[in-house]
């Protein structure tokens, strides 16, 4: 049976970018451990960190200012710009001018599923928002970037159209919040083990093979 890895994110959350970095590198040192193994199954799930986001979204710099403060959101983003460095991510928030309800976005992963193409579609989103800093409350936008990832143009539409799409979105947000997950990301290995945060990858794969102990729970448990 292969590794069963659910992470629950939100598009909008940095240190989700950041752990998606490091379960990938944890997800190298696994194949290392276990080659012979198979390839673990990822599934990414939604969390909104902000569930009363207006569908508009709001000024990026008065949500800052909210927030953190000024002042202490320049340390915040300064910490989160050095760690990005450290994996990989090239952060650029001058760019980032909208903070946008993220109820979209999440549809557009879900779609991924069945596709095989969560990943792709999960790796664009966090670029399209950190790195080029587009405007993910526009619809156009996120059509182009979940097409760029290879979505078909003609699904996507339909499913930002879909008010079923965001409705499952919002069940699955508030079912993790049942479950106890108060931030993100957070993992969960073979539905036994749960890390909190954008732990370092040797956490992470001590995780794994931690829950690979035991087999995941049926869906009768």
């Amino acid at each position: 049976m292969a590794l069963g890895i659910d992470i629950i994110s939100d598009v909008v959350c940095p240190w989700c970018f950041i752990g998606k970095r490091r379960i990938e590198a944890a997800l190298e040192l696994y194949r290392a451990r276990r080659p012979d193994a198979p390839a673990p199954a990822v599934v990414w799930h939604p969390f909104q960190l902000n569930p009363d986001m207006p569908p508009e979204g709001v000024d990026r710099d008065e949500y800052v200012r909210r927030k953190f403060g000024a002042e202490r959101a320049g340390q915040v983003y300064g910490r989160i710009t050095a760690v990005g460095r450290e994996v990989g991510i090239p952060f650029d928030f001058t760019k980032v001018t909208r903070q946008p309800n993220t109820l979209a976005s999440h549809s557009l992963i879900a779609l991924a599923i069945d596709a095989g193409m969560q990943d792709a579609v999960v790796e664009a989103l966090f670029r399209a928002f950190f790195v080029e800093g587009k405007d993910l409350t526009s619809a156009d936008t996120l059509a182009e970037v979940a097409a760029g990832a290879g979505l078909d143009a003609s699904d996507v539409k339909a499913f930002l159209a879909s008010g079923n799409a965001r409705a499952h979105v919002q069940a699955e947000d508030k079912q993790a919040r049942k479950d106890g997950v108060e931030g993100v990301p957070f993992f969960v290995f073979n539905k036994r083990i749960a890390v909190s945060g954008a732990q370092e990858p040797g956490v992470l794969l001590e995780a794994m093979l931690e829950a690979e102990k035991e087999p995941a729970p049926s869906a009768a448990e």
